[in-house]
């Protein structure tokens, strides 16, 4: 589903393409308490561009995660409307990652422990031959734009913990025991 081919995008710096894609959920993506459902869309404005050292990737999300609020129950959406920007790495083409990465490992263990180790290695994307995976970039800008504790507004009262219903339905003099 995020597997995108560049096949159109040549690899000469400076070529750019633009897409619009409608990107549709298998399952839900977010926090537990407010996620884009499964089923819907996630809308993506994406320009690529080659760069020397693989495609950048410019992207408007856009997408719209439900949940409940955390004091009242009430339903709650939040539009999520993000800018991101990745740099997509071509693959070496004698080298696998794998076996890079097992290299430097190796390389790192017999180094004396000052020495400095790339710890962003990991988090670098990469081409697999024409595909770029839209998934990380996508699934990171949208969980990271949503709220912990969803609230369907800051003046949220809640429920009453006697009855159950909203504080802001009761009367002032409502009590419980």
């Amino acid at each position: 589903i995020f597997e995108f081919n560049t096949h159109e995008l040549p690899r000469r710096a400076g070529e750019m393409k633009e897409y619009q894609l409608d990107l549709i959920l298998n399952e839900d993506m977010g926090v537990p308490l407010i996620a884009v459902p499964a089923g819907d869309v996630i809308e993506v404005d994406a320009r690529l561009e080659s760069v020397t050292e693989g495609i950048l990737l410019s992207a408007d999300i856009y997408a719209v995660a439900k949940g409940e609020c955390i004091r009242c129950l009430d339903p709650v959406e939040i539009v999520i409307d993000r800018k991101i920007q990745d740099l997509y790495r071509y693959e070496p083409a004698s080298d696998n990652r794998k076996e890079k990465k097992e290299k430097k490992r190796k390389k790192s263990d017999k180094t004396a422990p000052d020495n400095d180790v790339d710890l962003e290695s990991d988090d670098e994307l990469w081409m697999d031959g024409n595909i770029m995976n839209l998934e990380v970039p996508i699934r990171d800008a949208i969980v990271l734009d949503l709220p912990v504790n969803p609230l369907c507004s800051e003046e949220c009262e809640g429920l009453c913990p006697g009855c159950g219903e909203k504080w802001a339905t009761l009367d002032e003099g409502h009590l419980h025991e």
